[in-house]
């Protein structure tokens, strides 16, 4: 069957999938939907559809993540009248009323309804016209909650592996101008020119060579490779393979931790069904090009996400940095010419080969084209994963897309780049999100761990979580990065535990500048970034800890005492039952006090009391 065949074929499934009158029930079940209760969520809904009557009336179908992780468990669900409604916070005792009222009366239930997917509704808003979808341009994100992730039909319907056909026709050379032309650069962090890049290898003369996709997502509070492999495994191999043919490469490995099982899974799926309509194998829909991919379990090390350690890995070594040169473009995976790009940036690629270099080249900045995934997390209304135009502010990141810091909290910083970036303080709200300009603050763009840190949290306590742990996830080989990270960790404890002098800001300055200049690879290079970002715009708050033996964040327990305002606690009795050692005593109704002999200075009773009757000191 040709392509054009199987693609018609495909779209008539797809036209069966979004018929108006059939009753369908989508249900996010990424892990991030799974950890909320999905799965629950969905065993619940058949019940309810066996009790009704209409299990073979209505789909249930299990797609990726929307992105609104803080919404989970989200259904969607069409009835009768063809009309799609959005669902948030989704439990299985929810599950009744929900068919009741919409399958069944054809209503929509206003408690959990959170936005239509088509139509207007006087009462619920549209899903383009949420606060934290409208500013966003999903093109890695482009299926993720939308398809089936395992039903090739829905990828190709959808667009899917035209970009491998008009890459086909094309030629490979053509292909790498396409993507010089639209200006994408790597998303794995270092934002270096993938189609300067893919040149590098093709121009490379090697009896073999070799692509990899990077899926070793290891930062805190990072999900964006996560749930793209989850959401839309197709987007990933399709420019896997477009690179792979673009440099003459025969054989592709995806590099996934074990952690992320469920994403392996759907790599598994997808590439048995690439294999079922030879979009893999020899000669693929005649073009002479054969490429096949194969999937590579990694255990976890951070150093690993580092291309020299990844390839390390996949030779069954020890996953530690090479010295460059030589580059992998040169001598990379077993010594063969080796191309090695992250999960976005070859989501991106598959887009781009579909519609086209100057299309993606619209979106962004002038040297930062395109869009950018982000892992909104910490103190933040709206948590989750998000795609926004390079060049956007942190203040529509933050505050429009994110719903501003959580309970109404003062912003005080973010953090970019995972454990390996800097802390931006709020001054710079209004920077422009790109390559560049987050590089003049001293951060870096990374993979796309955003965390947004609120006034109650110690900046130097979160420079001394960052290093931890990057020091554990050193590799060892190089001193300035082994010995580098265990100097700033011992430092940046003893000044949390107001045990610093003064004298350790400069060393831990220099330390940091050693790093940066003399470290093996990116993680040594870029470790002392939480620190040197800290000292630089929040170096009161050392000299507080230092000087005046206090945190002002009253974060750090060493250094601060909880008190109970008798003026203020109305003796509701909260702090005393979140109080986990029962250091809090009185009568209800009446002030309650603090046994400083048995608090232990976790805050929880700070965290309970809604009368902020728990002063710090």
């Amino acid at each position: 069957m040709s392509f054009a065949a199987r693609q018609q074929q495909a779209e008539a499934a797809w036209q069966t999938f979004e018929q108006p009158d059939r009753l369908r029930i989508l249900v996010g079940s990424a892990t991030c939907g799974r950890a909320a209760g999905s799965l629950e969520v969905m065993q619940a809904f058949a019940d309810e559809l066996a009790k009704h009557g209409l299990t073979e009336a209505a789909d249930m179908v299990e797609v990726g993540c929307l992105g609104m992780c803080y919404a989970e468990v989200m259904v969607e669900i069409r009835g009768r009248d063809g009309k799609r409604v959005l669902y948030q916070g989704v439990e299985p005792r929810h599950a009744a009323a929900l068919i009741e009222t919409q399958l069944v009366r054809g209503e929509v239930y206003l408690p959990l309804a959170l936005a239509v997917m088509t139509g207007v509704d006087e009462a619920v808003p549209t899903f383009a016209e949420l606060p934290m979808i409208k500013p966003q341009v999903r093109i890695v994100l482009r299926n993720c909650g939308i398809i089936d992730p395992t039903n090739i039909d829905h990828y190709l319907a959808r667009g899917g592996y035209q970009g491998m056909t008009r890459a086909f026709a094309m030629g490979p050379d053509q292909v790498i101008e396409e993507m010089k032309a639209s200006g994408l650069r790597g998303r794995g962090g270092a934002g270096f020119p993938t189609g300067v890049k893919w040149g590098f290898a093709r121009n490379s003369v090697a009896d073999q060579k070799y692509v990899i996709c990077n899926a070793d997502e290891g930062d805190p509070g990072a999900f964006m490779d996560r749930s793209v492999l989850e959401g839309d495994p197709h987007a990933v191999l399709e420019g896997l393979l477009i690179a792979g043919y673009a440099i003459g490469a025969s054989i592709g490995y995806v590099y996934c931790r074990a952690e992320y099982p469920l994403a392996i899974e759907r790599l598994q799926g997808a590439i048995t069904q690439m294999h079922e309509l030879g979009f893999l194998g020899g000669d693929i829909l005649g073009s002479g090009f054969g490429f096949e991919i194969k999937i590579k379990k990694g255990a976890g090390a951070f150093v690993c996400g580092e291309e020299t350690s990844l390839m390390q890995s996949i030779e069954g070594k020890r996953g530690m940095p090479l010295s460059k040169p030589p580059f992998p473009a040169v001598s990379g995976l077993f010594g063969k010419p080796t191309n090695i790009n992250n999960v976005e940036t070859l989501a991106a690629v598959s887009a781009i080969m579909e519609k086209g270099a100057a299309w993606y080249a619209g979106y962004g900045t002038e040297k930062s084209r395109g869009t950018k995934t982000f892992a909104l997390a910490g103190k933040i209304s709206r948590t989750g994963l998000i795609e926004v135009p390079m060049g956007i502010s942190l203040r529509t990141i933050i505050n429009e897309i994110g719903g501003g810091v959580l309970d109404g909290k003062q912003f005080k910083a973010v953090q970019t780049g995972g454990p390996s970036g800097g802390c931006i303080p709020a001054q710079f709200i209004d920077l422009a999100v790109d390559y560049e300009r987050l590089a003049e603050v001293g951060s870096i763009m990374g993979s796309g761990g955003m965390i947004v840190i609120d006034e109650e949290s110690c900046m130097v306590d979160m420079a001394r979580y960052f290093l931890s742990f990057t020091e554990n996830e050193s590799c060892g080989k190089c001193v300035p990065c082994r010995m580098g990270t265990q100097h700033l960790l011992r430092m940046l404890t003893t000044i949390t535990e107001g045990r610093g002098t003064l004298e350790q800001l400069d060393i831990m300055r220099k330390i940091g500048d050693a790093m940066k200049n003399a470290s093996l690879c990116g993680l040594g290079q870029t470790a002392a970034n939480p620190v040197l970002t800290t000292l630089q715009y929040f170096e009161d708050e050392y000299r507080a800890h230092i000087v005046d033996k206090k945190c002002p964040a009253g974060a750090c327990r060493a250094l601060i005492r909880f008190d109970i305002d008798p003026a203020r606690c109305t003796g509701c009795g909260a702090c005393l039952r979140a109080c986990p050692v029962a250091a809090i005593s009185g009568e209800k109704k009446q002030p309650h006090a603090i046994d400083q002999e048995l608090c232990i200075q976790c805050g929880s009773c700070r965290q309970a009391c809604k009368f902020a009757a728990v002063l710090v000191d």
